[in-house]
């Protein structure tokens, strides 16, 4: 059983997201073992507060758009800008490029860390 609530297991996942990457909700719900809750995920990052360290702009949809679009224009503005930044690309579409630049942890690696949540 984890020490951390889901919320900070969901936090502590998105750090692990290095800089010129991104990941789904769905991926960071499984390797925060909580699988099939996209949606928390989303809830999780959509509670943190404006200045937070956790790079939850680096989540995207499973098609590689940028949910928080639908949410806030200007979120979805910086969102983009802050992974452009990072070298993220997108296709004409406004889609993250996930088979180029979505995240996926050496399953070993992943098993150690994990195993300290």
């Amino acid at each position: 059983m984890s020490k951390l609530s889901k919320q900070a297991r969901i936090y502590a996942v998105v750090q692990q997201i290095p800089a010129g990457s991104v990941s789904t909700y769905g991926d960071i719900a499984r390797l925060a073992g909580l699988p099939r809750h996209a949606r928390l995920v989303g809830y999780a990052l959509n509670a943190l507060q404006e200045q937070t360290d956790i790079p939850w702009y680096r989540v995207v949809n499973s098609q590689g758009q940028l949910s928080l679009a639908k949410l806030s224009p200007s979120g979805a503005a910086e969102q983009r800008e802050r992974l452009l930044q990072e070298g993220v690309e997108f296709s004409p579409t406004g889609r993250v490029l996930l088979k180029q630049y979505r995240w996926s942890p050496h399953p070993l690696a992943w098993e150690a860390f994990i195993i300290n949540l």
